[in-house]
């Protein structure tokens, strides 16, 4: 049975903090503060949002599958979660369309990117690392037509 809205983000959050155990950052902090900020930077209320910000890099980066969390959360935040997933060998620009079909999934990719994208969080990287993902973040924005 799917977890209510009020237990929603509670089982999402337990579910993100399972999968990304023991994992890092680029910078070296635990991976699960990436998602943490994602998850800060949508608004109280915003139930499925904030669950798929909680699992947005899940079925990418662990073994958990869409098939798992079908188990564990509601439909709209698998789909969510499905449409944020980078599958192997796909285009960004393909990857970034599809983001742009789902509300739910261009509401995360956006706080998403600007957790990313936050300067105080890219000056701990080395200089080429920050050039290359400062590019990559400003294509995304421009490819969902989040560009200013």
């Amino acid at each position: 049975m799917f977890a209510t809205q009020n237990h929603l983000e509670a089982t999402a959050e337990l579910v993100a903090r399972m999968a990304h155990a023991g994992q890092v950052d680029k910078a070296g902090e635990p991976y699960i503060t990436h998602p943490t900020r994602v998850v800060a930077r949508i608004p109280v209320g915003e139930h499925f949002a904030r669950a798929a910000a909680w699992l947005h890099d899940v079925v990418e980066d662990t073994d958990v599958t869409l098939d798992d969390l079908r188990a564990v959360v509601s439909p709209t935040v698998v789909s969510a979660v499905d449409a944020l997933t980078h599958r192997e060998g796909e285009t960004r620009t393909d990857y970034y369309a599809r983001i742009l079909q789902s509300p739910t999934a261009l509401r995360v990719k956006t706080a998403d990117i600007d957790d990313n994208a936050d300067p105080q969080r890219l000056a701990r990287l080395d200089l080429a690392t920050r050039e290359r993902l400062t590019a990559k973040y400003e294509t995304a924005r421009q490819l969902l037509g989040l560009a200013a």
